[in-house]
């Protein structure tokens, strides 16, 4: 954006919307990877979206020019702020991905158990069958583990 324009360029809008997009698409797909390179361009498209809808002008110091002529510090602040957490969103994502990779060999998501489930029973029309409850922990089939496994600790090292 440069000083006197009264909104922002047709270049910028469009850099927002390929950023966007394309961000949204990666993030659609199964591959860890192509997720976290969604986030990282959602992130810097929305945080260009954030800059475009600041005042542009002087900086915002207090006697350096009229407070009209002064660009709007909010916007800035605001993507200062994306930038922090879409920093640590992308590297719990980049941990995830390379925890899979390591545990794995591949970075794909697979599908949950339950959600198998809901697509056979939305393909049967049907609706599962409601947890009433009262049942006990060692008669409930939704049950599990019910008590966490408890560790012995050796003190001869084995």
């Amino acid at each position: 954006m440069t000083r006197g324009v009264a909104g922002p360029t047709l270049v910028l809008v469009l850099a927002v919307g390929v950023l966007v997009a394309t961000g949204v698409t990666l993030l659609l797909e199964r591959s860890l990877t192509r997720i976290l390179l969604g986030v990282i361009l959602l992130g810097n498209g929305v945080n260009l979206l954030i800059l475009l809808g600041g005042r542009s002008g002087a900086a915002p110091l207090v006697g350096s020019a009229p407070t009209g002529d002064m660009s709007d510090a909010l916007p800035q602040a605001m993507v200062l702020t994306a930038v922090v957490i879409t920093f640590g969103l992308t590297a719990f994502l980049l941990a995830v991905a390379y925890r899979s990779w390591y545990t794995s060999g591949d970075d794909e998501v697979q599908d949950d158990l339950e959600d198998r489930q809901i697509v056979r029973l939305a393909e049967r029309n049907e609706v599962s069958t409601a947890d009433l409850g009262g049942e006990g922990p060692n008669n409930d089939p939704e049950q599990v583990d019910p008590e966490p496994a408890r560790r012995r600790l050796r003190r001869d090292g084995t």
